[in-house]
């Protein structure tokens, strides 16, 4: 079954296939109260939740990935210099603020689960995809103690962030750190494939970044066509995980066609993860999400949900880019009262950029899985693929 949206003239279908075997994990990987009302509550759920055997599989597979890359990510980490090492061990969740070991929320470890998942794809053991899984999660670490910055984030995974506790000149020294790692993590396996892996991993980062920069000039910026934010969203968030699930290939030996399909798949996967993560960003739980209420619009984000918004036309997409405008030019931005950020977020939703993101969610999520088709792996792990394909769009978190 489909729905066709419109926003101005641009017309998109969207896939409002249902989904299955999802949850959101704690911080060991337990199941936490799945389905992600940011995307239900729209009336367009992402359908019916697999059963328990599915659950547990994807939950299974975050945690092997999370357990199969902590110890290497850890020892790459011990490599910098004090008082890095013991910033970074902080932002992994690994000590406390006062460097007491902890057990922190270390993040969803989607990353590592497709890199291992990747190398199994081309016929390898996992293990193999080990060294890209790390290099993947120190890059996308790297990224977040900037974006945390830039951004003036002072919550990330329910701590304060870095920059809060350690200052801005750590978070941009232990990410600068983190990216080098990266890259020396795969090189010094000093293989063929290995460079091939640094190469996709490099060009990945670069777009990352690309995004990173797009996002920013955005906040400054009335309007923002769908078009471009989608393109910024898949160089911030659908280069690197279409890096994930590729560098285990790559490091297995596989072709540069099989990897560039799996690029493909992990490429709309990010698109599907980043579209929910601007449902989240807006309407998320703080308690799952570990942020602010209203984040994205405390930061004056153009997400899809905004973006999506201004294009529909109508009165509430009126008067929000009038409110938008307004609050581009205020002083007075950050003492805004809850009530003017839920006003706007009703607007938002009002004039269906709520209901375009959760469509566009879906879509994205079907594509990626359309992708594998091309794919030659076994069975087993293309259903994997699927099912961590299904948890990216029904999440709290």
């Amino acid at each position: 079954m489909t729905t066709t949206t419109t926003t101005t003239s641009t017309t998109s279908t969207t896939s409002t296939a249902g989904t299955t075997g999802t949850a959101r994990t704690g911080t060991r990987g337990e199941p936490v109260n799945p389905g992600n009302p940011a995307v239900e509550n729209t009336g367009a759920g992402a359908g019916t939740a697999g059963g328990g055997t599915e659950k547990a599989d994807t939950l299974a597979l975050l945690e092997r990935g999370r357990t199969l890359s902590t110890p290497v990510l850890r020892a790459a980490v011990d490599r910098l210099a004090a008082p890095m090492d013991t910033v970074a061990a902080y932002h992994f969740g690994w000590i406390d603020v006062d460097g007491n070991p902890a057990d922190g929320d270390g993040g969803k470890a989607v990353r590592p689960a497709l890199a291992l998942l990747s190398a199994e794809a081309a016929g390898a053991p996992a293990e193999v995809g080990i060294p890209g899984a790390v290099a993947v999660e120190l890059v996308h670490n790297f990224s977040l103690l900037h974006d945390d910055l830039m951004d003036g984030d002072e919550q990330r995974r329910h701590r304060d962030t870095v920059w809060k506790v350690h200052g801005p000149a750590q978070a941009i020294l232990v990410g600068d750190a983190l990216f080098a790692l990266a890259n020396e993590v795969l090189l010094e396996l000093g293989t063929v494939d290995a460079g091939r892996a640094t190469r996709r991993l490099t060009t990945a980062s670069r777009k990352l970044i690309d995004g990173q920069a797009q996002d920013i000039s955005y906040e400054h910026r009335e309007r923002v066509s769908v078009q471009e934010c989608l393109e910024m969203e898949g160089n911030k968030t659908g280069a690197l995980l279409a890096c994930a699930v590729s560098i285990g290939a790559v490091l297995g030996g596989a072709d540069d066609r099989t990897a560039d399909k799996l690029e493909e798949y992990g490429y709309h996967l990010g698109l599907a993860f980043q579209a929910v993560d601007d449902l989240l960003g807006i309407w998320g739980d703080p308690e799952s999400t570990g942020k602010q209420t209203w984040s994205d619009l405390r930061q004056r984000k153009k997400s899809l949900p905004v973006v999506a918004a201004l294009a529909a036309g109508g009165p509430a997409c009126e008067e929000l880019a009038r409110l938008l405008a307004a609050d581009a030019k205020s002083n007075d931005f950050e003492n805004f009262s809850e009530e003017e950020f839920a006003h706007r977020a009703a607007l938002i939703e009002a004039a269906g950029g709520r209901q375009w993101t959760a469509d566009e969610a879906r879509r994205q999520h079907a594509i990626a899985v359309r992708a594998l088709d091309d794919v030659d792996m076994p069975q087993r792990v293309r259903e994997q693929l699927v099912a961590l394909a299904d948890f990216v769009v029904v999440r709290k978190r």
